[in-house]
């Protein structure tokens, strides 16, 4: 039952108070408003600035002046009120806390019932005292959905399809991507982030609808819109792990939906130290087209008892109203790091956990998770369930093949050609050497040469590539314990081939 239609059966049930949570005071009103209409209902609107409009006709004749304070005189006025009338209250929210307007909504609950009247709340925060968990029914009002988003693109490409200066003509993919990425934000959010995009781009993008998506994250600071420039091309290797995300690139439209294909839920990756699991996450989004954000885990943790749970759930429903979208979370483990014993939190860390955890199994939303972790000891057992991830990916050292693809991205990177410096040569010099390592013989190499004042060579990579000590040599047994789990409870991110380390 879609919002509007369940405040109708609840005006028709006689229900006296409902308490609507939304920030679209505009949209609810307008709502409110075609259910009086339907019903035949006078309706009165209030709010602090503006008082009760228009003014409630008493049957005691014209109202005398008050010395109640506002939210206490329109409690009054409702009292009085003729029957058959709706009343919405507007931020009505700071005053629950007064015991009078806590007393005076409970009297008025049953004079309402009686009197076929209704009551509606409309804040955008849930402020419920407990006196009056009986009397008030709380209602739901979701987010434009994609029928609403389409009328409302409909309504502003007619509104300026005979401006010469604007291109509104959209295919039915891009109208698709608009409306999915518009999921999320508010109707007046929608309006200025489209009017946004003709004055800017003179042509209705995705691009303007992501950058008010980020005024919604910056405002929370429980997350990090992280804005990615890699693609899948940046990444050196991992060809089966790419391959798989490169079939899932139409997963998020309707057409997988009517095809019969779930959301997808996300990926874990687990592996060596610097071999890309960062990168890769980074560059999904890209790839993808959607927005990313990275949850710091250790900016939901606060002081305050139940101060860290709350925070959980609000940065899970900031990425839901953002859906569909990216999540990261980098060092998975590290950030969970109290659920393995020996540091007392009083079960903080568990709970938050266990709600991160009842998230992924449960979502509906399309937020796809990335999880990045490299010690799998320090991993939760119920984390690597089925169910939890669609794929467990392990990514391990680059083979030779792999440490040439590479050193060919990172020199491209710095506008050198790679052909001119034997890359397969230089990956015959690195076994055992990390992607993150490679890329540091290359930033070496050419510190040395600038140094000198010439231009980079070969005999600079060289050298600077046998004067590292990768990390493998020094985690041999630690890397080694890390492939023995992967062969039986992860997929490998890449074909390998036999390489010397």
């Amino acid at each position: 039952m879609d919002a509007k239609r369940e405040i109708e059966v609840l005006i028709r049930a006689k229900y006296p108070i409902l308490y609507i949570v939304s920030w679209e005071e505009r949209r609810v009103e307008k709502a409110v408003q075609e259910v009086a209409q339907k019903l035949k209902r006078e309706l009165h609107t209030w709010s602090v600035t503006q008082g009760m409009q228009p003014p409630i006709r008493r049957a005691s004749g014209p109202a005398k002046p008050s010395s109640l304070p506002g939210e206490l005189e329109a409690l009054a006025q409702i009292h009085e009120s003729a029957e058959f009338t709706l009343f919405i209250l507007k931020d009505f929210h700071p005053y629950m806390k007064d015991t009078r307007v806590i007393r005076l909504l409970r009297d008025l609950a049953s004079r309402l019932r009686g009197k076929s009247q209704t009551l509606v709340l409309v804040s955008p925060q849930m402020n419920l005292p407990v006196e009056l968990e009986k009397d008030v029914t709380v209602v739901e009002f979701p987010l434009p959905q994609q029928e609403e988003i389409s009328e409302q693109i409909n309504d502003i490409v007619d509104a300026v399809k005979d401006n010469p200066n604007v291109d509104v003509k959209l295919t039915k993919e891009e109208k698709e991507s608009i409306i999915r990425s518009a999921m999320g934000l508010t109707a007046d959010e929608i309006e200025s982030a489209l009017a946004r995009s003709l004055v800017e781009a003179k042509k209705l993008t995705v691009e303007q609808i992501i950058e008010e998506k980020k005024q919604i994250v910056r405002k929370t600071g429980m997350l990090e819109f992280y804005a990615s420039s890699n693609s899948l091309n940046d990444v050196g290797g991992h060809d089966l792990l790419k391959e798989w995300l490169t079939k899932r690139t139409k997963s998020f439209t309707d057409a997988a939906r009517d095809y019969g294909i779930p959301w997808p839920k996300g990926m874990l990756i687990i592996g060596v130290q610097g071999c890309g699991k960062s990168l890769v996450a980074k560059a999904v989004a890209n790839a993808w087209g959607l927005p990313m954000l990275k949850m710091d885990v250790g900016r939901v943790f606060g002081s305050l008892v139940g101060q860290s749970e709350q925070n959980m759930r609000r940065a899970i429903k900031i990425a839901e109203s953002l859906a569909p979208c990216i999540l990261w979370i980098d060092e998975l483990e590290k950030g969970f790091a109290g659920m393995s014993g020996g540091v007392s939190d009083s079960g903080t860390t568990a709970r938050v956990f266990s709600t991160f955890l009842t998230w992924m199994q449960e979502k509906t939303q399309p937020v796809f998770l990335i999880a990045t972790g490299n010690n799998v000891s320090q991993l939760p057992p119920e984390l690597l369930r089925k169910g939890r991830f669609d794929e467990v990916f392990f990514v391990d050292l680059p083979d030779a093949k792999e440490r040439a693809t590479i050193f060919e991205i990172h020199l491209s990177k710095r506008k050198r050609q790679p052909s001119k410096f034997r890359v397969k040569e230089l990956a015959k010099l690195t076994p055992g050497y990390s992607g993150a390592e490679i890329e540091q013989v290359v930033i070496g190499a050419l510190n040395h040469a600038f140094f000198e004042g010439r231009e980079l060579t070969f005999k600079d990579l060289k050298e600077e590539a046998e004067n590292q000590v990768p990390l493998s040599r020094m985690m041999s047994e630690e890397i080694a314990n890390l492939r023995e789990w992967s062969k039986l409870r992860a997929r490998p991110s890449a074909n390998r081939e036999d390489d010397e380390e």
